[in-house]
């Protein structure tokens, strides 16, 4: 499994693969700090074309209304390439919000990696 890593003063991004799926473990706050980390996490993750991407975000902190943006974004570049995104990790708050805001619409959330992971090989049959 290759690893990557992104940082910057807020937050940081690791690119793990399993198998055809990418994987991006967001750690720290998602904001407006965030951008340049998230754009190439996401660059690096789909550079190699896989059958879905997940955000993992576990090791998220706070996620503001600018943070929200930047994954409405990163759903506009997946749905552009015709490329799954599913999320696990988020805290029950946060989840309310993506399913308040229409994003759980558009990305499926997930209880684990494993369950993301398996969801993401139905997705791409």
């Amino acid at each position: 499994m290759r690893e990557a890593t992104m940082t910057t003063s807020e937050m940081s991004t690791v690119i793990r693969r399993r198998d055809r799926v990418a994987v991006i473990d967001l750690v720290g706050d998602v904001n407006a700090r965030a951008e340049d980390s998230l754009d190439t996490a996401w660059a690096e993750a789909t550079r190699e074309g896989p059958d879905a991407v997940i955000l993992n975000f576990e090791g998220a902190g706070y996620i503001n209304s600018t943070g929200i943006a930047l994954i409405v974004g990163l759903l506009a570049r997946a749905r552009a390439r015709t490329i799954p995104i599913l999320a696990y990790g988020l805290t029950p708050h946060y989840r309310e919000i993506f399913e308040i805001t229409r994003l759980a619409d558009f990305l499926a959330i997930n209880p684990d990696e494993d369950s993301a992971v398996r969801g993401a090989e139905r997705s791409s049959t």
